[in-house]
């Protein structure tokens, strides 16, 4: 457990060093069952994760929760798109500042707050290496 009282799944450390990262966003997750339980596990990797916002709904693309050892052919796919859920005038504010001044939006860890599954979006640019 962390001092804020969340329970962090996973930190992606990469992205403060590729991104310098401006100003964070808590944004719940829609998951499926099995997801659930292999995040509890602790079974997740947001190395080459990103959010993108389509069609006035933002989705978290390529993270990789592992599929859950017990479970059956209802498995889920690990690298599925995951609908994220922010408010309506957030997802608009975020749209615009992504758009003009090339930003883009970063998971930087996942974690459970009050037994709801949420990720921390950075609104990153990236630094020259």
């Amino acid at each position: 457990m962390a001092e804020s009282g969340h329970k962090i799944i996973c930190v992606n450390r990469r992205a403060r060093y590729d991104y310098t990262i401006s100003e964070t966003i808590e944004a719940g997750l829609v998951l499926q069952g099995t997801e659930v339980k292999s995040l509890r596990d602790g079974k997740a990797d947001l190395r080459d994760a990103y959010a993108d916002i389509q069609e006035g709904e933002v989705f978290l693309l390529h993270a990789h929760i592992h599929e859950y050892e017990q479970g059956n052919r209802f498995n889920h796919d690990p690298v599925r798109p995951r609908k994220l859920l922010l408010h309506k005038r957030e997802i608009e504010r975020l749209l615009g500042k992504t758009q003009e001044r090339g930003l883009t939006l970063i998971p930087t860890r996942m974690y459970f707050s009050r037994g709801k599954a949420k990720v921390e979006l950075g609104l990153a640019k990236g630094k020259r290496q």
